[in-house]
């Protein structure tokens, strides 16, 4: 299908792919500003994720689909969110103690900062396979199995969440759009795994 659309519309394979990495910045635009509820940020990568799956199959797209598909994750997904910032602000907490010079600090800022990068990525393969019908908890319980049980998988994603960090520790604007190559990154394994 793919090949067929490409060629009945004159358009290079090259250019076709470059109009999907175009359109993943995009949604990192998107899912920046969706976020800035601070809570939302599940409900947006799960908006973005969805959105990249349809443009990706050659089906309608646009901000009114990504919109449309928020307005229904968030129903269910600012609770997710609010666990995510609960889980940032204890392993705040936890590196900090590590700093004070706490005995056993130091192990406990690791294993803190792993389950976080661990929890990141499981909600990246959740919202990856998110739909409207899908309810939240059966996607973390999916993506936290699917974590540990595809760790190639899971690298790739951390791999993203490097470039990521990279690009804002470079300049802070950079994460905006590379946040959308890392949700589709996520959709990537995520179909990966399903065809393995």
């Amino acid at each position: 299908m793919t090949g067929t659309r490409v060629k009945a519309r004159g358009d290079s394979v090259f250019a076709e792919r470059f109009a999907v990495f175009a359109e993943c910045l995009l949604t990192g635009v998107w899912i920046t500003v969706a976020s800035l509820g601070l809570v939302t940020f599940p409900a947006a990568l799960a908006a973005g994720a969805r959105h990249l799956h349809r443009r990706i199959a050659h089906e309608s797209e646009g901000l009114r689909e990504f919109v449309a598909d928020f307005r229904v994750a968030v129903r269910g997904g600012w609770v997710v969110g609010l666990a995510g910032w609960a889980a940032v602000a204890a392993v705040r907490v936890d590196v900090q103690a590590a700093r004070a010079g706490i005995p056993g600090g130091p192990l406990v800022g690791a294993i803190g900062l792993f389950a976080l990068i661990g929890a990141v990525v499981a909600l990246l393969r959740a919202v990856a396979l998110w739909t409207p019908e899908a309810g939240w908890w059966a996607l973390l319980t999916g993506g936290g199995r699917r974590t540990v049980l595809d760790p190639a998988g899971s690298f790739l994603i951390i791999g993203g969440l490097a470039v990521v960090a990279a690009s804002a520790w470079f300049a802070a604007p950079l994460a905006v759009p590379v946040l959308g190559a890392v949700v589709a990154a996520a959709v990537a394994v995520e179909e990966r795994y399903r065809h393995r």
